[in-house]
């Protein structure tokens, strides 16, 4: 009938508007909504932004240290009251124990893409024990100073020495939050995901781990 057939036509529009033609809309609450998935569930924002601001994090770090660097070797040059450090020898110990850190946290990654994630979460840990033995072996470093009557004021290469150690210290106490962070976090309702918080901690802890590296060659230099 006529007036049946009115009734049908202005259905079919009204659910096709309501559908987003025919179907090729996005549901309400999905992802065309951009505040959700398929799932209900809030979608994580652009993994790539923590890459970003990890990089130039890094990259203000270096900075600082060339910085550092710059003043001591200069200082190491010109400067006529400048009295030679003898280095602990605890420095070569804790040197080692950051690169072991280094080679368990590669470990740990492999096994994460491999999804053995018991082998993941004990090697991470591996990593976090190795981390928290490196800033303790610091403090032994200057408790043997402080014992020999080697102070951050006793003569410009001490005091170099005092803050090469503590800014990098701190700065890999970081490091070790950021371990902790991924050890303890439950990705399921986080923003970042694990993969991505595994891999931006990974370079932190590398780039710290080489920036030590250098930091010790410069030291050796000025002795």
């Amino acid at each position: 009938m006529p007036g049946t057939r009115a009734t049908q036509n202005t259905e079919l529009i009204v659910a096709d508007i309501g559908g987003g033609g025919g179907g090729k809309g996005p549901p309400a609450g999905g992802e065309g909504g951009g505040d959700g998935d398929k799932g209900g569930r809030p979608r994580k924002p652009p993994q790539r932004r923590y890459s970003t601001a990890i990089t130039l994090g890094m990259i203000s770090i270096l900075m600082f240290f060339i910085g550092l660097c710059s003043a001591f070797i200069v200082l190491n040059r010109v400067s006529e009251t400048w009295v030679p450090l003898h280095l602990p020898k605890i420095l070569w110990v804790n040197t080692a124990i950051l690169l072991l850190s280094s080679y368990t946290l590669e470990r740990a990654r492999r096994r994460l893409s491999d999804t053995d994630f018991s082998g993941f979460r004990k090697l991470w840990r591996a990593t976090v024990i190795l981390g928290i033995l490196f800033l303790a072996g610091q403090l032994l470093a200057w408790l043997q100073l402080v014992a020999s009557g080697v102070y951050i004021a006793s003569n410009q290469a001490s005091s170099f020495f005092y803050i090469f150690t503590a800014a990098h210290a701190v700065h890999l106490l970081g490091g070790v939050t950021a371990l902790l962070y991924v050890a303890m976090r439950d990705f399921e309702k986080g923003k970042i995901s694990r993969n991505t918080a595994v891999e931006i901690t990974s370079y932190y802890w590398h780039f710290m781990d080489g920036l030590w590296v250098f930091l010790l060659l410069v030291l050796c230099l000025g002795r």
